[in-house]
């Protein structure tokens, strides 16, 4: 007899819903300080450990998580639900790489793009900081150089300036 209502096992699912998104919430703070293209790999294994289902039982269609009944199956030899439940695994962490690589391989050439057109912005923004500052002299004269420097005068009676207000 089956002890187990259909209220009791939705309640099952979502207590272990709930504990696998806790779980994967520390796994992304434990990842944190890796490398990008370490850490997305890292989560999304995580991830599909956590979140795989697989069925237990085809008549009354019931499904538990993957990695609990491999678990079980191995360690206390309590079914034979082990290899459907390594397949299942395997088969939907094919798919979820499949998926990020895809991903991946759009990502890859915007970010590129968009790091090219930073810098370039930079490089333009640098030369505006260069242009502006060989312009602005509020004290310099008029014919002084770039580097505030009086010109050598041609004719030392031209080289009187008067103030303008």
């Amino acid at each position: 007899m089956d002890t187990m209502t259909e209220n009791d096992y939705l309640i099952a699912w979502g207590l272990y819903a709930f504990a696998a998104l806790g779980c994967l919430l520390v796994w992304m703070r434990i990842t944190r300080w890796t490398w990008r293209w370490l850490r997305e790999p890292l989560r999304l294994l995580v991830a599909v450990l956590l979140f795989t289902p697989t069925i237990i039982d085809p008549v009354k269609e019931k499904i538990a998580p993957a990695i609990a009944i491999t678990a079980l199956d191995l360690m206390f030899k309590v079914g034979n639900n082990a290899w459907r439940a390594i397949s299942d695994l395997f088969m939907y962490g094919m798919i979820a790489f499949g998926i990020y690589l895809v991903f991946v391989a759009i990502r890859f050439p915007i970010e590129r793009a968009s790091n090219a057109r930073k810098e370039q912005a930079a490089a333009n923004q640098a030369a505006a900081r260069v242009d502006e500052s060989e312009d602005d002299q509020p004290f310099g004269g008029a014919g002084d150089d770039r580097y505030g420097r009086p010109p050598v005068p041609s004719n030392p009676q031209r080289m009187r300036v008067e103030p303008r207000l």
